[in-house]
């Protein structure tokens, strides 16, 4: 069982690693802050930093590159949410927490990098088994010592939590937990004594970054401030101009995902587009698969290859891999485990092809089960369809499950009961739902009773303006001569 002092003493680690400005005396019943000045000293070419600190008098770490930080966080993330779930939480409960607890995921990470220390040091990353081998165990001594008190262990990290009496918390005034916030602000808005912003500010804005936006990143990202511009900031955003990224693009990119810039070009960014390349993500389509998730650079190989090893494992061919890796990105940030797999095996359990689907709009994947999935399958249940009609809507048109209740199917569905058309034409044409109420269906739906004739449902919605107008004309002919005939 690790004690209060082992548990807090792990907060030191974790401020060494990744060079935080508080140095904490922990005891069993309270933290006393003691904040140190830290200055960067030097930003490397490779992506790393060099960070002196004060701590316990002069040191010297290199930290990670951000791009391995970044893939470790989501590691711990579902390492974390594993275990909840393995305690009885919920996925919902379990996210909710998980998303107070940035600190907390700070500091697993950091417990990775004391236990595989010797890892770091020849640049090997670790596995997702790894991952979990290092960070399980400590979690179960966690839940040990703290017991149901756990989620607020994690979620108050770091100061410990309120079991016997209230914790006294003893704080210089500059220690507001904003601190590196309010410094990196202002650092991005100081002019110099001719009034001018900082070179990587003025070049940001010249790019269409306004200075509102480039404080709201820098709150989010603080290390955006200290960025430079000819060493970080410049190159990554002229190789984005050469893959073909719209320069109106740019400040929407790193609004995103502004740790771009801290990564190095021939050391991560390039070796991991060519990775991707080799799984089957379209070279040509690059800018668009950056616009659409500019995260996926900083994914970890070992994520890449468990998401691609399931997408093989649910049937798709290798191009076509490369197909959903380029058309939705995000489904890299979708944990196996806990997202794509319970969410394929529901979609099996209402007869859906698994792999059609995955293929056609991989982004359902992405959906609560609970909040999104279910209470679409339950609207249609009530509605008189059987689960294999409903499996046979959604595996021939997977956008089915994206759309809201209450601003797509329910109005939808209610305007479709005054068409006059049988229930199963929904089954042979779902695409229905994706077409807009007021400037598609409605209006066309008027044109063909005006006519006095009756068309297929796709006839009516799928066909352009012109196609459209020649099928009514033609049915309005064809109905004219059989009345004639008569």
């Amino acid at each position: 069982m690790i004690k209060s002092l082992s548990f807090n003493s792990h907060l030191l680690v974790m401020l060494g690693n990744f060079g935080f400005q508080n140095s904490r005396r922990a005891t069993s019943h309270g933290f006393l802050f003691c904040l140190k000045d830290q200055t960067i000293t030097k930003m490397k070419k490779d992506a790393r930093l060099r960070v002196d600190s004060e701590l316990d008098g002069s040191l010297s770490l290199r930290v990670v590159p951000p791009t391995l930080i970044a893939a470790e966080k989501e590691e711990a993330k579902a390492v974390l949410t594993l275990f909840f779930k393995k305690q009885g939480l919920s996925n919902a409960v379990a996210a909710r927490i998980i998303n107070k607890s940035d600190l907390f995921i700070d500091h697993l990470v950091s417990r990775l990098h004391s236990v595989h220390k010797s890892r770091y040091l020849v640049g090997r990353e670790l596995t997702t088994l790894e991952i979990r081998d290092a960070l399980i165990p400590y979690l179960e001594s966690l839940l040990e010592e703290h017991g149901s008190m756990l989620a607020d262990v994690v979620e108050n990290f770091p100061h410990p939590p309120i079991k016997d009496k209230p914790i006294t918390l003893v704080s210089p005034p500059d220690s507001a937990p904003d601190s590196k916030q309010v410094k990196a602000v202002s650092r991005v808005t100081e002019t110099s004594p001719a009034g001018m912003l900082r070179p990587q500010v003025v070049y940001l804005m010249e790019l269409g970054m306004d200075l509102e936006k480039i404080k709201l990143i820098t709150r989010r990202f603080p290390a955006f401030a200290y960025y430079s511009l000819e060493g970080k900031i410049k190159p990554v955003v002229e190789f984005l101009l050469e893959l073909g990224v719209p320069k109106s693009d740019i400040p929407i990119i790193l609004g995103k995902r502004p740790q771009l810039c801290g990564i190095s070009l021939s050391e991560n960014l390039i070796p991991t587009m060519t990775f991707l390349e080799d799984l089957g993500v379209d070279k040509k389509q690059w800018a668009k698969v950056i616009y659409r998730f500019p995260a996926l650079l900083t994914y970890s190989r070992q994520k890449f290859k468990t998401t691609v090893d399931f997408l093989y494992e649910m049937g798709l061919s290798s191009e076509n891999v490369g197909k959903v890796l380029t058309r939705c990105p995000t489904i890299i940030s979708y944990s196996v485990e806990d997202k794509l797999r319970p969410t394929a095996k529901y979609f099996r359990s209402l007869g859906a092809d698994v792999s059609l689907l995955l293929l056609r709009c991989p982004q359902t994947f992405g959906l609560s089960i609970e909040a999104n999935l279910k209470p679409v399958t339950q609207f249609f249940i009530e509605r008189g369809y059987t689960l294999e009609e409903i499996g046979t809507m959604i595996s021939r048109y997977g956008a089915l499950y994206t759309f809201s209740l209450a601003d797509n199917l329910i109005p939808k569905w209610d305007f479709f009961l005054t068409m006059d058309y049988s229930k199963s034409e929904l089954v042979k044409f779902p695409q229905y739902f994706g077409y807009s109420l007021e400037e598609r269906i409605k209006p066309r739906i008027a044109l063909v009773k005006k006519a006095g004739v009756r068309l297929l449902l796709n006839q009516i919605l799928s066909l352009s303006s012109r196609n459209f107008e020649n099928a009514l004309e033609k049915k309005m002919k064809q109905q004219q001569q059989l009345t004639d005939q008569v």
